[in-house]
């Protein structure tokens, strides 16, 4: 038997109908449309109605994602969920999904890997495809941030929104094809610049509440430096160069992290896709939500060179290499 690799067969997408933009947050915070728009790049975000569950948008997303594919969810053999706010702990959030869709014979796990999650499901995904254990993987990146906001405090619940993001990979024999490379890394010596207290079994009594705490500046300059790195690293391992690769999809945390990013790399603004005006940053889902919409916008064509790279709490980032099929 040939060597396999996984190929993209499907994406998909969901997003909360409801809307909430900077003019909302200038009667809730002492904040400005100016300032977020140009800070950060942010015109509106998503946010989930009450009872609008993370397993409600990853199960959307993933049948949107099987629907293309053409692949039956009986055909499938293993849900992954990236998740930072999973509707509990358990059960997870990959077994709803799994019920929802009526894959009856996949098995399922969550991954948690913050804003990287997507790209560390995708990774692992990869491997059970490449080992022949798996033939089809369903790749889900769900978050419902707005539930760990605090909304009185103007540096963070202007960042975020709600939605997700799925994508099916296939186990295919053709060479050079699909994915191609990936790195992951890790640094747990920087885990307080960006968390979430009082989430878990342990208890932060210096904070009130479950709500996202980030050292801004330090996430900031983290955040560039690793994700130049590592974009550099996993296009060199897949024997490429940067001028090769047709479209980088990064992480949609902040603009400035972004155009930094581009300037470092050299890459020209069409090569760079950006959406983070109508979303936020959806956590782990901006990379699939983003890779949905530039297959709808006609983005990708066969054989293209794509990127995905993302840096998230941990500290976490990774990047993937892909050719498109």
């Amino acid at each position: 038997m040939k060597d396999l690799t996984a190929v993209i067969t499907g994406v998909g997408k969901a997003l909360p109908e409801k809307r909430l933009t900077n003019a909302d947050l200038e009667k809730m915070v002492e904040t400005s449309d100016e300032w977020i728009s140009k800070r950060v790049g942010i015109k509106e975000r998503r946010m989930a109605e009450d009872g609008e569950w993370t397993s409600h948008l990853a199960a959307r997303a993933a049948r949107d994602a099987l629907a293309m594919s053409g692949i039956p969810a009986e055909q499938i053999d293993l849900i992954l969920v990236s998740t930072t706010t999973p509707d509990t702990l358990y059960p997870s959030v990959s077994c709803l999904v799994q019920r929802a869709i009526g894959a009856v014979n996949a098995g399922a796990m969550d991954v948690a890997a913050a804003c990287t999650g997507f790209i560390y499901a995708m990774g692992t995904a990869w491997s059970m495809i490449r080992s022949g254990l798996m033939k089809n993987v369903i790749v889900i990146a769900a978050e419902v941030v707005t539930s760990s906001l605090d909304w009185t405090d103007r540096d963070t619940c202007v960042l975020f929104g709600d939605g997700a993001g799925a994508v099916v990979l296939s186990a295919s024999e053709q060479e050079g094809t699909g994915i191609l490379a990936m790195r992951l890394r890790a640094d747990g010596t920087y885990a307080d610049i960006l968390k979430l207290p009082n989430s878990g079994s342990r208890v932060f009594p210096e904070y009130a509440g479950r709500f996202v705490k980030m050292q801004g500046n330090d996430v900031f300059r983290h955040a560039v430096r690793d994700m130049v790195e590592c974009a550099t690293d996993v296009v060199a391992a897949a024997g490429l160069t940067l001028a090769d690769v047709d479209l980088f999809i990064p992480h949609q945390a902040n603009i400035r992290i972004i155009d930094a990013i581009a300037t470092r790399l050299n890459v020209p603004p069409e090569k760079m896709f950006v959406n983070i005006e109508n979303y936020g940053n959806t956590s782990s889902a901006t990379l699939p939500i983003a890779l949905c919409e530039a297959v709808e916008q006609g983005r990708l064509k066969p054989g293209d060179i794509l990127v995905l790279d993302a840096f998230g709490a941990g500290l976490t980032w990774g990047a993937m290499a892909i050719r498109w099929k």
